[in-house]
């Protein structure tokens, strides 16, 4: 009984798989986007919980960030960060996103790399939609790090906009474009979250 008990804590300790981190973050923003009074605020913390957007700024970034000083890289997933998580929570509350339908339909582990596919059903729309996630080591909780809809990546939409934007102004002229459309972003947003 007691290597049962044992096995149970520590099935019960074991990170979340891929499909499930989807499932339920895809739920617990659903249930937020229903709530009266949602802010951009709120959306945005909660997407904290499951999207690592450091990540998604470091792949994003590509051959560069290698180039980057620790202080620039923290500078950097920071605005990434900010710019994101205002963008993405004002278009769900914009769209009514509460409105959607999912289908998940399979999950793929490959090492600590994963993918989940699903389908969002929008006014008789089927979307596909594939979340992609990582893990540190095969202990650390799964985070989504890129989102595919209709075969157009997020993180390969970033990462061709700013190879573009070095090579017209370099990083720095990337990091003031960043921080002119976030400091936009949260100047809209401010109305909304009162």
């Amino acid at each position: 009984m007691l290597s049962a008990l044992i096995v149970v804590a520590l099935l019960g300790s074991a990170p979340a798989s891929p499909l499930t981190v989807v499932k339920e973050g895809s739920a617990e923003v659903q249930k937020l986007l229903a709530t009266k009074g949602v802010t951009v605020e709120k959306l945005a913390t909660k997407a904290d919980d499951f999207v690592d957007f450091a990540e998604l700024a470091k792949r994003a970034l590509g051959q560069e960030w290698e180039k980057l000083a620790k202080k620039q890289q923290d500078e950097f997933s920071k605005t990434m960060k900010e710019l994101l998580r205002a963008s993405y929570a004002q278009k769900a509350l914009k769209d009514g996103q509460g409105k959607a339908q999912f289908s998940y339909e399979s999950e793929t582990v490959k090492g600590n790399d994963a993918e989940v596919t699903t389908s969002l059903l929008v006014e008789k729309e089927k979307v596909p939609v594939v979340y992609r996630l990582y893990r540190a080591d095969p202990k650390a909780s799964w985070r989504i790090y890129d989102v595919v809809t209709d075969d157009v990546s997020l993180l390969a939409t970033y990462r061709d906009q700013f190879r573009k934007l070095i090579a017209e102004k370099g990083y720095e002229g990337l990091l003031k474009a960043l921080k002119s459309k976030r400091d936009q972003l949260e100047k809209n947003a401010a109305p909304a979250s009162n």
